[in-house]
């Protein structure tokens, strides 16, 4: 939101703002979330006045600090103040940050509006190419590399913090709540161009501890597939480079601990012993072993009409984004 030149400001408060918020958007809470919570409660059992008059001790001492912060945010640029609904809250910042010659605006109906614009723009007709391939063909940095020659692509895995399967989220120590994974993913689609082709990673409906829209995931998977066939070998060695080097034995088998009812338990203890062994790569292979069936299965359910296969022996991303530039009218 800062890079259009405005700079939203969500006057909720903490807990609101982390549960979800505008993409860009800087927090500056008129109320803490005890405070809120005393200020609706006495909205509550006394009404609107002596809400007003309780949420006034807690403000009050903090003005000249409201108005120090929202002039070191404008920074020669509009500030768009909202809060949920467009209410009190806003509008008593904006009031603040005017009489301080700060230019302000505030977005009609709040953040709830936002997030209705949110919900509808899961909607629109995507033209989706989505880019499959068992795990480890690299899938992300193609898509970078897509990036990278102008096409539009939306990185689920990076949206939702996480790589996708048990281990996604090895090396990520940042979280994502639904709600937030939902504006940052509408936020992406809005700077689209419907009218061309949006390439995007084949998932599962679940991405990490996200759920994908259902218009979303509905819509990918009537979309066309073009299928990075590479060998497991290959995409071991890939892993194993990407990963391989990880000290964190304990996540590892928690991971493997994670699928073990689909693994069975001799594969389970097999990789379990490989990790103590510091023997990754067997342990690896394993695991893809698993997830190679999965994805082949998943597959099975798509139109097999809609799927193009690339055969490739191995992963170099500018000779596989080649072959999907000629693919890319399929």
């Amino acid at each position: 939101m800062q890079q259009s030149g405005i700079c939203a400001v969500d006057v909720r408060t903490p807990a609101e703002f982390e549960r979800g918020h505008i993409p860009g958007a800087v927090n500056l809470p008129l109320f803490s979330n005890e405070e809120r919570a005393v200020v609706g409660t006495e909205y509550k059992k006394v009404g609107r006045k002596n809400a007003i008059l309780e949420g006034l001790k807690f403000v009050g001492p903090r003005l000249n600090e409201f108005a120090q912060k929202g002039i070191e945010l404008a920074d020669e640029k509009p500030l768009l103040i909202h809060c949920w609904r467009g209410g009190m809250r806003s509008f008593s910042m904006a009031w603040l940050l005017n009489l301080m010659e700060v230019e302000t605006f505030t977005l009609k109906k709040g953040y709830k509006g936002f997030r209705n614009y949110v919900l509808k723009k899961f909607q629109q007709p995507y033209k989706f190419l989505v880019l499959g391939g068992k795990t480890g063909s690299a899938k992300t940095f193609v898509l970078q590399e897509l990036q990278k020659k102008g096409e539009q692509i939306i990185d689920l895995e990076g949206l939702a913090l996480h790589r996708g399967s048990a281990f996604g989220s090895l090396g990520q120590s940042e979280k994502i709540t639904q709600e937030q994974f939902e504006n940052e993913l509408a936020f992406k689609l809005h700077g689209f161009n419907l009218e061309k082709n949006i390439w995007i990673e084949d998932e599962s409906r679940h991405v990490g501890r996200t759920v994908l829209p259902l218009a979303i995931w509905e819509l990918m998977r009537s979309s066309p597939v073009i299928y990075l066939d590479i060998p497991q070998s290959v995409r071991v060695e890939y892993l194993m480079s990407q990963y391989g080097s990880t000290n964190e034995v304990e996540f590892l088998k928690q991971a493997f601990f994670d699928i073990k009812k689909r693994l069975g338990d001799v594969n389970f203890h097999t990789a379990i012993s490989a990790i103590e062994g510091k023997d990754l790569k067997s342990a690896c292979k394993i695991a893809l072993d698993y997830y190679d069936r999965a994805y082949e299965h998943g597959l099975a359910k798509r139109n097999q009409d809609s799927i193009r296969k690339i055969k490739f022996e191995n992963i170099n991303l500018q000779e596989i984004v080649n072959q999907l530039l000629l693919q890319k009218q399929y």
